[in-house]
């Protein structure tokens, strides 16, 4: 069998690697990437290697002024801005924004690793089986004087099974096969907040680097945010294997699965947990005033319902999607979750304060306007 992901929204599932500023140039509303090996074979046969190496090592970005031909013939790949607007984004930024994470790729282009596809369906079915004893269990170990280092590893085995008999074992997921590089565009993210603005009341800002926000009404004063990531409309496709020899009747009761128990049950408890993490999306979206996020959202429910129809599931991937679309457990305001989470100092500070946790979400932007959240996919079997 074969698997077809469809990207609902910009996605980015990426290997850890980035464009720093001094492999690329910006160049005609585009990403160019450089060849530096094919620039440092030219600049050797004259007196400018000395004077590209220094610039490579000090300088935050190319000087354009010295070294734009190389944008113009030395490109490995050019990648658009989903915008001509971000050209002038990018050049009053600085910093880290200017390092751009890149899409998963090998040496035949980009690909959607199957792990990726695998982990989501997992969370799912995590979030399906997990039961609030278990969370009071996961704080009582952090209580004592030398907490585990994965407090919840054996929970996660009572909620799936054990290793050999984890209920994900029944499928498995190939990495997809490459996809154009024409397929990709460089979008521009900002990360919004909520500013407490009375009892129950927020108004929206958008956050600065390292700390800090402005006002709701102005994100172009904010930090800007740039990622390589695969348009909507998008679709990756690979193997997809379903084994069959977990589901005999003696293998079943030896492994403790129920009857029920299939590829079906795996995509209702991946859509029981889309529905869950699009409703947290909307309401924040409400209270943040982001009425465009609000209309895409309710796409994606629609495109949800859809997908229950024709037995198939949305599924939220890769980079962006925070600290919700990585969590099997929904329920940020559960005491017991709060208590678990203030034993991280990352998250201290924010559930001190008044406002929902979490109070951030990076926003993609589509023609220059905060539009639609990052990594939704659907996932159908062909």
């Amino acid at each position: 069998m074969r698997y077809r992901v469809t990207c609902l929204t910009p996605l980015l599932v990426g290997d850890g690697r980035k464009l720093a500023p001094i492999d690329y140039m910006v160049w005609k509303d585009q990403v160019n990437v450089l060849d530096q090996r094919r620039i440092f074979r030219l600049l050797a046969k004259g007196p400018r290697l000395e004077g590209y190496l220094v610039q490579l090592k000090k300088a935050e970005k190319l000087d354009f002024a010295s070294w734009g031909g190389f944008a113009q013939n030395y490109a490995d790949r050019r990648i658009p801005f989903e915008s001509p607007a971000y050209s002038t984004y990018w050049n009053r930024a600085s910093g880290e924004s200017l390092h751009i994470p890149t899409f998963a790729a090998g040496p035949s282009g980009p690909y959607l690793p199957g792990a990726a596809i695998k982990g989501a369906l997992r969370t799912g079915m995590l979030a399906a089986n997990w039961r609030s004893n278990m969370l009071r269990e996961v704080a009582a170990r952090l209580e004592g004087e030398r907490p585990p280092r994965r407090p919840a590893e054996s929970l996660e085995e009572q909620a799936l099974g054990p290793a050999g008999a984890d209920r994900m074992r029944l499928v498995s997921t190939s990495d997809s096969a490459a996809v154009s590089n024409a397929q990709f565009k460089i979008y521009l993210l900002r990360v919004s907040t909520l500013q407490a603005r009375g009892a129950g009341s927020y108004a929206l800002g958008w956050k600065l680097s390292p700390r800090g926000a402005v006002d709701g009404a102005k994100p172009e004063e904010s930090t800007p945010v740039f990622a390589e990531m695969a348009m909507p409309g998008v679709s990756f496709e690979g193997d997809w294997r379903e084994h069959n020899f977990f589901l005999q009747p003696d293998v079943r009761r030896m492994v403790r699965w129920q009857e029920s128990f299939s590829r079906a049950r795996i995509f209702d408890a991946a859509n029981d947990y889309a529905a869950k993490l699009l409703a947290l999306h909307k309401q924040y979206a409400a209270w943040a005033g982001l009425s465009l996020l609000g209309v895409q959202i309710e796409a994606l429910e629609q495109k949800l319902a859809e997908a229950r129809q024709a037995g198939s599931c949305l599924l939220s991937l890769g980079w962006g999607s925070g600290l919700l679309g990585k969590s099997a457990w929904l329920d940020t305001a559960d005491p017991e979750y709060r208590q678990v989470l203030g034993h991280l100092s990352l998250y201290s500070r924010a559930l001190s304060s008044t406002l929902p946790f979490p109070k951030t979400r990076k926003v993609v932007f589509l023609n220059n306007k905060p539009a639609t959240l990052p990594g939704w996919v659907l996932l159908e079997i062909l």
